[in-house]
């Protein structure tokens, strides 16, 4: 099983109009509404804030990356960038945009004043060119470093030492260095608002059936750690080609199992205070929901409480109703927080974004 090969990645369905867009199918906690706050935005994935209130939206296979612009209550998406690899992660920083496709990274300076004529982006970095597992996540550490994902460049087997990581490098593009290992595929990470630590999620191997591997969230406690892949996947289950002579008990293990082929994509924690306090500091996680399973799975956003050391990690869905039957109208991918401590949630199947609020 181990030379599976993956289903071709499928392009992504037009956009579906906004009024046409299910959304009474969503169940919500009491208190909480969600609105389509733009549409006809192509497989909408990883967002990030410009200094202005331009919403900048990476894209996988759509190749675009857009920018939504609010004109008095009305959206405005405009294309800034087209025909690029893959690029799903941005970041912002001191006016410039960042864009992590799958073999740079980009840097778009003042893009805010260039929104309908972008300048030609610097290419800070390049990364290997392997496509499998390498649509990455792109974010800013507290200590200013840009973290990213660098897949595995395979369902399974032993990665070269440049994949299935998490690592980090200055905005300049100078000083790499690796920060967790082990990682599969990771398409989502954050900071914890209090400890600053790193926490990801992680998309388990294929092919070993409906309920195994557990997709994962993980804490990193300190660099270089090492999470498993290949030879161990949950933290309990040894690979059955590449586990022999291993142990679980060498690697460390998740911190939560989310279910088996849910597909987390975005985390972030809540940090606002539109919400109840309750949700105050939990992460907030989207299910992309599953491709390969006789049963759906995911297709949710569900709260992860991390902040009670010494006790298991409580999960409480959030947010589903994404499947009519066993098909998908929509599939959550990352989240974003407004200046108003709303959520902002990318569907790239729909091609859109949602807010939701909640009104005590």
């Amino acid at each position: 099983m181990a030379g599976s090969p993956l289903a071709p990645i499928p392009q992504p369905p037009a956009p579906t109009p906004a009024d046409k867009i299910p959304l009474d199918r969503l169940k919500l906690p009491p208190g909480f509404r969600v609105s389509v706050w733009a549409d006809n935005i192509a497989n909408a994935r990883q967002m990030t804030w410009g200094s202005r209130g331009t919403l900048f939206v990476g894209t996988r296979v759509a190749g675009n990356v857009y920018a939504v612009v609010d004109r008095g209550g009305r959206r405005e998406v405009k294309v800034i960038a087209k025909g690029l690899q893959q690029p799903n992660g941005v970041a912002f920083r001191d006016g410039a945009l960042y864009v992590a496709e799958i073999p740079r990274l980009l840097k778009y300076e003042n893009i805010e004043d260039h929104l309908d004529n972008p300048p030609a982006p610097k290419v800070v970095y390049e990364f290997p060119k392997d496509a499998h597992h390498n649509w990455r996540f792109l974010i800013f550490g507290p200590d200013g470093k840009l973290y990213f994902n660098m897949g595995a460049p395979c369902n399974i087997c032993i990665p070269p030492a440049t994949h299935a990581n998490i690592s980090r490098l200055n905005p300049d593009g100078t000083g790499f260095e690796y920060v967790a290992f082990g990682v599969r595929n990771s398409v989502g990470a954050d900071f914890h608002p209090v400890t600053k630590e790193l926490y990801f999620t992680n998309h388990g191997r294929d092919w070993m059936g409906d309920d195994y591997p557990h997709d994962t969230l993980h804490h990193v406690t300190r660099p270089g750690l090492h999470f498993g892949f290949p030879y161990c996947h949950q933290g309990d289950i040894l690979d059955p080609d590449f586990g022999r002579g291993r142990a679980c008990s060498e690697f460390a293990p998740p911190l939560l199992k989310l279910g088996p082929h849910v597909a987390p994509i975005g985390i972030r924690f809540y940090t606002g205070t539109m919400f109840p306090p309750k949700y105050r500091n939990l992460a907030f996680i989207a299910f992309r929901g599953a491709w390969n399973r006789t049963q759906k799975t995911g297709y949710q956003v569900v709260t992860v409480d991390v902040n009670h050391y010494g006790k298991p990690p409580q999960m409480e869905v959030f947010a589903e109703g994404f499947l009519l039957g066993d098909k998908p109208w929509g599939r959550p991918t990352y989240i974003e927080w407004m200046p108003d401590g709303s959520m902002l949630l990318s569907d790239d199947y729909a091609g859109a974004i949602y807010r939701i609020t909640y009104q005590r």
